[in-house]
């Protein structure tokens, strides 16, 4: 039996009615759109009408690294156009994600991440003095020092934090634990929204550890916003999701020489198949500064 999202199944009838499509074009559609919406709830714990283009995007790279042929890829997309297109037609969401989606070259579905200098502007130019400042600073500084995903910073509690005040307990997929150390730069930032910003934001009784404007559990698209602002605040000139500080946290562990398999355990992957994507991101970063560096390249 199919399981899917109902506005998959509404998009369908839709395409069945009043669009006349042909049964055996809708059977590919249902297809396609459950295995891309299996992808968005399993792997990145968002909705249909919550996904972004970093999600899209990430979904058409999976699909490249398990063989896909790029026609088959290219039908893919086409079905996610039509679905957002129409979800947009009839007020669903507010702006179609799959829009901003060109298929890369041959060879190009990596995940998109920051180089060390880049992280380090995305990671300046905070007021320190300004409780939501610090919030945000500890946010950021704890996506790319622990590589967790959005939906587990945002499910923190403030009990999460170790006593040791050097790891953190986080839940991921299925509810399962694991423990994740975490750097001197995202300590102090944690330490100084703990003590100066968090009791002037937190309602009473708030458990969250970070709280929105409003005193209550931060959601992920409020994260995703605060990353779209710093962005611009910083005048970094790439379009990046909270997602891009994990790919980022992966890739420049891989480059400094950390082994797959620990990578794979901050990650909280189950597969090693998974991991191994950022190591194609490595392989196409050494590619890139050799051709840039040496004389016969």
């Amino acid at each position: 039996m199919r399981k899917t999202d109902p506005h998959i199944e509404q998009y369908l009838q839709y395409l069945l009615v009043q669009r006349n499509f042909a049964e055996n074009t809708i059977e590919s559609y249902a297809k396609d759109l459950d295995l891309f919406n299996k992808f968005i709830t399993e792997l990145w714990d968002t909705t249909i009408l919550e996904a972004d283009q970093h999600v899209i995007r990430a979904y058409l790279s999976s699909l490249y690294h398990k063989g896909y042929e790029r026609s088959s890829i290219s039908r893919h997309l086409s079905a996610i156009r039509g679905l957002y297109k129409y979800l947009l037609r009839f007020d669903l969401i507010e702006r179609d994600p799959s829009q901003l989606i060109k298929l890369p070259k041959k060879g190009k579905f990596l995940p998109e991440t920051l180089t060390v200098d880049e992280m380090e502007l995305f990671l300046s130019g905070f007021d320190l003095n300004a409780p939501l400042d610090l919030r945000n600073k500890a946010i950021f500084e704890l996506l790319y020092s622990t590589g967790i995903r959005l939906t587990e910073l945002v499910n923190l509690d403030v009990e999460d934090i170790q006593s040791s005040f050097d790891f953190i307990r986080v839940f991921g997929k299925g509810r399962k634990e694991r423990i994740v150390p975490v750097g001197e730069y995202a300590l102090k930032a944690i330490d100084d929204y703990l003590t100066k910003a968090r009791p002037k934001l937190a309602k009473a009784g708030q458990t969250a550890l970070f709280v929105n404007n409003k005193g209550t559990r931060l959601t992920q698209r409020g994260v995703q916003y605060l990353v779209r602002r710093q962005i611009e605040k910083v005048s970094l000139k790439k379009d990046i999701s909270p997602h891009t500080l994990r790919h980022s946290f992966a890739t420049h562990l891989l480059d400094a020489g950390a082994d797959l398999r620990t990578v794979q355990e901050l990650l909280g992957h189950a597969s090693l198949s998974s991991t191994q994507i950022y190591t194609k991101v490595s392989q196409s970063r050494l590619k890139s500064v050799y051709n840039q560096a040496h004389p016969r390249a």
